[in-house]
């Protein structure tokens, strides 16, 4: 897998990371007064409070583990050592080079679609013939 490819299922494993500690936060924090003005929030439903304690330790030690390990593969990148002027240069002789590849492709395709329309008319023709019984014409 590329470097890229690398980063992306880094980001997405962050994310999900992410999006699990604060879903068991939410699910699993105890209850906290608001204001003195508040009454006390009822009591929360817990199988085993000292766990709670734990989960939120464990999953932000997954979730820096998982940025460091998003740090080496940035690190892992190949520095460009060219300036602005020089990747635009690179940019643009890319460009041509795609416009020029596209040029050929275009007119390989105009010959595949000349040379279909004559099998089509081959075809046809062959069809014709064998329906009107016909002995072919011969050019």
């Amino acid at each position: 897998m590329d470097i890229i490819s690398q980063l992306q299922e880094q980001v997405n494993s962050i994310a999900n990371l992410a999006l699990n500690t604060i879903g068991t936060l939410q699910r699993d924090a105890p209850p906290n007064r608001l204001s003195p003005n508040y009454p006390e929030p009822p009591a929360h439903p817990t199988e085993d409070g000292a766990n709670f304690s734990e989960e939120p330790k464990l999953m932000s030690a997954s979730l820096v583990k998982a940025a460091k390990q998003f740090d080496v593969l940035v690190a892992s990148l190949p520095i460009s050592e060219t300036g602005e002027e020089a990747q635009l240069k690179r940019i643009a002789e890319l460009q041509a080079e795609n416009d020029a590849v596209g040029q050929e492709l275009q007119k390989q395709l105009e010959a595949a679609e000349m040379e279909l329309n004559q099998v089509q008319e081959l075809y046809r023709q062959a069809t014709d013939n064998c329906l009107n019984l016909k002995k072919p014409d011969v050019n």
